[in-house]
């Protein structure tokens, strides 16, 4: 398979799956009261929006790709 090719699929893979998703979720942990000996700490999560732009742009480009690697 050529490298091309092979970039393309991973493209629209990585597109489909920003659709799906829409963004990336992680968590964090923050102190919220340290007095003495205790700590308290909350969980908070964060998320990272991935616009749909940006899986547009993915696909597009992994179909192009795909296309030109499979012509040479």
């Amino acid at each position: 398979m050529k490298p091309a090719t092979l970039i393309g699929i991973i493209l629209i893979v990585l597109s489909i799956l920003s659709f799906a998703y829409q963004g990336i979720t992680y968590t964090t942990r923050e102190k919220v009261v340290d007095v003495g000996p205790f700590e308290a700490t909350a969980k908070k999560e964060k998320t990272i929006p991935l616009p749909p732009i940006f899986g547009g742009i993915a696909l597009v480009g992994g179909i192009v790709l795909v296309i030109v690697g499979n012509r040479q």
